[in-house]
């Protein structure tokens, strides 16, 4: 789509200057030698625009760039040599703006590859030595410094890390890190120098999943440039008939080479591309990685959408929920005994109570004489008291029978259930539960509103448990205890609504993803599965980004449209003034190079703040 001359902006000093030397020989007389100049300005762009046109056609690929051979070669064989030079500076000038826009509007896209970091500091046997990021392991200390890019995913290790992560999730607000907690690749460290422990190696981190799905993006073609190609062969035959008819019913070739001269370039070519990439560019913007131009177009016409539960419509982390307490113990006390066991514990659920406890800024002991069982619990000695944290059965069995008898039950579907026990008695329960999202209810009316006509969940989950996340919301269907092959099934079942996006996060959707129109993965924690089938990824954890990518995808489709079919209609309009005499090649040249740069600067809207279509 993009020719040579995008890389080539030298070609356009030979017109330029042959035009001004030309000029030049008249004003002093020399008019023998202007249309010399003039004609051998114009052959350096001619020959390199056969070239591309040759290259074109060897992968099948036929465009508008033959009009520009056409009307160039007609102009200097019909002695128009001021039309021919005039024609090859508009177009390689017009090429090198199609260029530029080009990358105006990838600048959000290209950041995320600009920022790729080399080399970084590891820690190694007392001394740092700065390394190439091919040689970092799982295991490494690395040593993060004021500005920074944090090269791998890891964990921090020493001091506390203040992030920026604009650049990946569109986030203004730095976060903080602190020992033990997740980094994400890809940020920036703003703050302090502080140690990272890399949980993988550079290649696997997140940064540079990233960047592989940004490059696999801008390698991308999207249905609309080749609905352009096609479009362009029919541009191309009505240029020829109308040129060709102004010949035979005038007698006049000039007019000919003037019907030429207006049709180069088209806006067709121009407006497409720039429009897609900008919708691109705008949705990276946002932290949604939008997979090329294909991806775009199908989700700004996507009609019905599937969504998966956990980590989707939930948050897919348990957290507490509720605390359910016997008389002679508060909440926070029952917190505050079982983080203090759960603090020897690697398993999620226990990790989970001791982040509560912390959130609570409760003050936890370290206990003494510790026995954990795999899966089932821990017990040992808090503050001097004997305790058990776990299961209720685990727990049950080391307390007295029936001293529990006055607890409540937990009516929460799908919750977990953690058991405390202080002094050889049930002290009470620690509810966890995968909460809904909030702001679901609102999201699913704006997708309603942006024309959404059917929203189905497709879950793993038991039915009980998906039909109380559900209650309430505008769903359409509950599909529960799928597999992933049902999963699929329910995305081509609903094709008969209209195109269809699966959204999901694990690895279980990985195959729904890929089997809808639209796949769009939660990114930011989803699997890496999820996120190599999908056609868009967030790369927040906001599942509400989903009604910003719409509107941008509708944007830069609709523009797209408006500039190909204004252009079109106004080249159309010049091409039949000049098949009547009523403008000249030069001037024909001059009214197309204007045409051609409104609609790249209209394609250039979809960059704008306006609210999107």
């Amino acid at each position: 789509m993009f020719s040579s001359f995008s890389i080539r902006p030298w070609l356009i000093a030979f017109p330029a200057l042959g035009i001004a030397a030309g000029f030049a020989l008249r004003f002093w007389g020399f008019e023998l030698w202007v249309p010399v100049v003039w004609a051998v300005s114009t052959v350096p762009v001619l020959l390199t625009l056969l070239v591309d046109i040759v290259v074109s056609l060897r992968r099948g690929e036929v465009g508008l760039d033959i009009v520009a051979a056409l009307s160039m070669s007609a102009a200097l064989l019909f002695g128009e040599e001021l039309a021919a030079a005039v024609v090859a500076l508009m177009y390689a000038g017009g090429q090198y703006l199609e260029g530029f826009a080009e990358r105006h509007a990838r600048r959000e896209m290209t950041a995320l590859l600009a920022r790729v970091p080399r080399t970084t500091m590891r820690h190694r046997e007392g001394q740092l030595e700065e390394i190439g990021l091919e040689l970092v392991m799982s295991g490494d200390r690395l040593l993060m410094r004021r500005g920074d890019v944090i090269p791998v995913d890891g964990t921090v290790a020493l001091g506390t890390a203040v992030l920026d992560q604009s650049a990946l999730t569109g986030e203004a607000i730095p976060v903080q890190r602190k020992v033990t907690e997740a980094v994400l690749s890809g940020s920036t460290n703003v703050g302090e120098a502080f140690d990272l422990v890399a949980l993988r190696r550079a290649a696997e981190s997140t940064y540079a999943g990233i960047v592989r799905l940004v490059e696999a993006a801008q390698r991308s073609k999207a249905p609309m440039s080749r609905l352009a190609d096609r479009f362009s062969m029919v541009f191309l035959g009505v240029t020829v008939v109308i040129a060709g008819g102004a010949w035979l019913w005038t007698g006049d070739p000039i007019r000919a080479v003037a019907v030429l001269v207006v049709a180069t370039p088209c806006p067709l070519i121009l407006a497409v591309p720039v429009a897609i990439v900008s919708g691109l560019s705008r949705a990276a913007k946002h932290g949604i990685l939008i997979k090329g131009g294909k991806a775009l177009e199908t989700l700004a016409r996507i009609r019905a959408l599937v969504i998966d539960k956990t980590g989707t419509l939930t948050d897919g982390r348990a957290r507490v929920v509720s605390v359910h307490a016997m008389p002679d113990f508060s909440a926070d006390e029952i917190i505050r005994i079982g983080a203090s066991l759960d603090q020897m514990s690697h398993h999620i659920i226990a990790q989970t109570v001791v982040a509560e406890a912390q959130a609570r800024e409760l003050q936890l002991a370290v206990p003494t004489g510790t026995l954990e069982t795999a899966g089932e619990g821990i017990e040992g000695n808090v503050w001097g008291r004997p305790a058990v944290v776990g299961g209720v059965a685990f727990v049950a069995s080391r307390i007295a029978v029936g001293s529990g008898a006055q607890l409540e039950r937990s009516k929460t579907p799908g919750a977990v259930r953690v058991a405390v026990a202080i002094d050889g008695e049930l002290a009470g329960e620690i509810v966890l539960a995968d909460e809904l999202r909030a702001g679901t209810e609102a999201l699913l009316g704006d997708l309603r509103k942006l024309g959404i006509e059917r929203i189905v969940l497709a879950t793993g989950d038991r039915r009980a448990v998906a039909d109380a996340i559900t209650a309430g919301l505008s769903i359409d269907a509950v599909r529960s205890e799928l597999t992933p092959d049902q999963k699929v099934m329910v995305v081509l079942s609903e094709r008969k609504n209209g195109p269809v996006m699966m959204v999901g996060d694990g690895v279980n959707d990985a195959p729904a993803l890929a089997a809808a129109d639209i796949g769009l993965a939660m990114g930011a924690r989803g699997a890496a599965a999820s996120a190599e089938a999908a056609d868009v990824v967030l790369l927040v954890d906001h599942l509400d980004r989903v009604v910003p990518a719409i509107r941008i995808a509708r944007r830069a489709r609709f523009i797209a449209l408006e500039s190909v079919y204004a252009g079109i209609g106004l080249s159309i309009a010049g091409m039949i003034a000049a098949a009547f005499g009523h403008l000249t090649p030069v001037q024909g040249a001059l009214l197309q190079e204007v045409i051609d740069v409104a609609v790249i600067l209209n394609a250039l809207r979809v960059l704008q703040d306006n609210e999107p279509r």
